[in-house]
């Protein structure tokens, strides 16, 4: 399965990409994840990724870490907003 993941905001620039491709066996969101995580484990900024408030989306809608994946899935990463 080959997938494309989307970093933007601040986890873009702490992992100093826009997005990567990765080929695996994801079943989940959640997956793809901590297979990004790892893949990135030798550079500083990598640990954004285990936040417990992180948000993501696949093929541009929001979703959860359990939401499901197939071949060809564009899955983003982001932090939350707050705002005032």
């Amino acid at each position: 399965m080959k997938l494309t993941v989307k970093f933007f905001a601040r986890y873009r620039e702490a992992l100093g990409v826009d997005s990567v491709a990765v080929e695996g066996d994801f079943a989940t969101v959640d997956d793809v994840r901590a297979h990004v995580l790892e893949m990135q484990a030798q550079r500083d900024g990598a640990e954004v990724l285990s936040e417990q408030n992180l948000m993501c989306a696949r093929n541009e809608d929001l979703c959860q870490l359990d939401e499901p994946v197939v071949d060809g899935d564009e899955v983003a990463f982001f932090p939350t907003v707050t705002g005032g």
